[in-house]
């Protein structure tokens, strides 16, 4: 077994597992969280340097670059469920397996603190923006950092089907499994 399929097989988020019983604030988030981290994981699975590089046009972002932001956006939530505030300028530098690890144990760490701990109605979401302390309700989060990372995520499917490395056809997002 390679050293990357043993990476894998950790990973949470190659399928996502039973839906909760009933229907909560923190239920109805996890889902969306794991819905997120099933489609972040097969978009991201299997990506080839010329994946990572891949642009669609001279001013936009390499998929390498999306795969930041994303994780940017995911540590933007974690310190609010840690009630701290985000520093928006924070710049990472990692490798694409590093990017792909935390976010997703980000997501799963996201997922585990709903269940468990966070109640969504007691989260703001804390931001520097250039000095500037602000504070937001978690609705913004929710049309803000989840929604973006979905967006984007979506964007690096698209990039590396043009680059010519689609993802595992047998993905079913509705089902959350490989069929």
């Amino acid at each position: 077994m390679k050293e990357s399929e043993k990476t894998n097989e950790s990973l949470p988020f190659s399928e996502i597992g039973p839906y909760a019983d009933n229907f909560t604030t923190e239920t109805v988030i996890t889902r969306l969280i794991e819905g997120l981290g099933f489609r972040y994981y097969w978009a991201t699975d299997g990506l080839r340097d010329i994946d990572l590089s891949y642009k669609p046009s001279d001013d936009s972002r390499s998929s390498l670059d999306v795969l930041e932001h994303i994780y940017g956006l995911t540590e933007m939530i974690i310190y609010a469920f840690h009630n701290k505030e985000y520093p928006t300028e924070t710049k990472y530098e990692m490798s694409f397996s590093e990017y792909r690890t935390k976010t997703l144990l980000n997501l799963k760490k996201m997922s585990d603190m709903l269940i468990k701990e966070v109640k969504i109605s007691e989260i703001s979401v804390k931001i520097n923006f250039g000095g500037q302390s602000m504070s937001f309700p978690f609705w913004n989060a929710i049309n803000g950092p989840l929604s973006d990372a979905i967006w984007h995520t979506g964007q690096i499917a698209s990039n590396r089907r043009a680059s010519g490395n689609p993802f595992n056809s047998k993905a079913q997002v509705f089902l959350g499994k490989l069929m």
